[in-house]
């Protein structure tokens, strides 16, 4: 039923373009005012549709209540039932593996967090002693230039 209301649906929107196509513009008829065409004129009156211009509301509705028809059944496919559903938290087994790994994480992070400490310490050491250096560096150029 769905493929069926689907291809009507493109062939609707196909003849819609069509008539769209086929229909004259509002503009063709101003040479008409100054001349001939004593129906629709410029300011005269606008006469009645014509055959292409219903049959394009007449396709227009169809375009709508099949696109509203096509909404309702996707709708309706996409609904999911409990049976479906996803289990939850509590019902779920984590595997062996997992939990291994998840258990030996904290050991890792303590001992990458233990071997911290000491290396800021070398760190600092190290940069204390570049400071000083430049420190005595600097001392040394103040005092040959005042010579």
């Amino acid at each position: 039923m769905e493929n069926i209301l689907l291809v009507v649906h493109l062939l609707v929107a196909f003849a819609i373009i069509g008539l769209i196509m086929l229909q004259q513009g509002k503009g063709a008829d101003m040479g008409a005012s100054f001349g001939g065409g004593a129906s629709q004129t410029l300011f005269g009156s606008a006469g009645a549709g014509n055959f292409f211009s219903r049959m394009t509301a007449i396709f227009a509705t169809v375009f709508f209540v099949t696109s509203f028809t096509l909404a309702v059944t996707a709708k309706q496919q996409t609904e999911v039932g409990d049976e479906f559903s996803l289990p939850g938290l509590e019902e779920m087994e984590i595997p062996a593996a997992v939990s291994d790994a998840v258990s030996d994480v904290p050991a890792a992070v303590a001992e990458s967090v233990s071997d911290v400490p000491a290396a800021l310490e070398d760190a600092a050491v190290d940069a204390k002693a570049v400071v000083d250096g430049a420190v005595d560096s600097i001392k040394d150029t103040a005092s040959e230039s005042k010579e």
